[in-house]
């Protein structure tokens, strides 16, 4: 099934440069980006994602492709390893046109993975850049009610779709986070919203698996007329055939991503 996506018209490279790191819980650090060059950058709230380009230890400054749209993806292909840059897909956590800045939070591992170890140590001044990507949270108007469910990796999106959501939506809200500890409080989030918060706290078993087995448990969800669900394939993939097969609910309505996928490196 190829996934819905509502794409930002003349999508560009911007370079960008870091401002700020904050680490707001054990796993989770949140990393300001600014420059002239995000002039013109909208925000669309939800999920809305970009490519994060960065540098690979080792490498002197940050190349980044100059081709529109979808070209940067063969210009930057084409390129030597040790030029290419490093890139993966976030979401847009806060943007402040008036600042010309945007928060991308990070889910952090250690260095098992280059984002993570990139984040951890990220200072201001160092490059980076972005294009945009788009939304794939794109819920029918009349969808009041709502089911969204992630891990870790699925979490900004969801704290940024729950913090530009009417203030009339209602449902629930599946969070699975590493620990306790990055539980956050006084979020904004519509009062008609259950947030379940679910940590590992040490547990050995994949990302995803606590999310999607405290969905089955649910004994009533309510119906909800739209289901948003991101995250670790297994728990994309799962969560869609529960709501489909037990809770009879339309395959239309659910959105489902498979972020990343458990023992297998992200391309690029």
């Amino acid at each position: 099934m190829i996934p819905k996506v509502s794409r930002p018209k003349g999508r560009r490279v911007i370079p960008l440069e870091v401002r700020a790191n904050e680490r707001v819980s054990p796993s989770f650090t949140r990393v300001t980006f600014g420059g002239d060059a995000l002039d013109g950058f909208t925000g669309h709230g939800g999920d809305h994602a970009v490519r994060l380009f960065f540098p690979r230890t080792g490498q002197n400054g940050l190349w980044l492709p100059s081709l529109r749209n979808d070209g940067w993806m063969a210009e930057t292909l084409l390129q030597p390893t040790s030029r290419r840059p490093w890139v993966r897909t976030f979401t847009v956590r806060d943007h402040r046109p008036d600042l010309r800045e945007l928060d991308i939070e990070f889910a952090l591992h250690g260095d098992a993975g280059p984002a993570s170890a990139w984040a951890s140590r990220a200072r201001p001044g160092d490059p980076a850049g972005i294009i945009g990507e788009g939304r794939t949270y794109l819920p029918p108007d009349d969808a009041d009610r709502q089911l969204l469910v992630g891990d870790e990796s699925a979490l900004p999106a969801i704290l940024s779709i729950l913090s530009s959501a009417p203030h009339t939506l209602t449902g629930h809200a599946f969070l699975e986070v590493p620990r306790t500890a990055d539980i956050r409080t006084g979020i904004p989030c519509p009062a008609g919203v259950e947030l379940h918060w679910l940590p590992r706290d040490g547990s050995d078993t994949i990302p995803g698996t606590l999310a999607l087995e405290t969905v089955r448990a649910h004994p009533d969800l309510g119906a909800p007329a739209y289901a948003w669900v991101a995250g670790e394939s297994k728990l994309a993939t799962g969560v869609r055939r529960h709501l489909t097969g037990e809770r009879r609910m339309a395959k239309k309505h659910i959105g489902f991503y498979g972020y990343w996928r458990h023992g297998r490196a992200s391309v690029g």
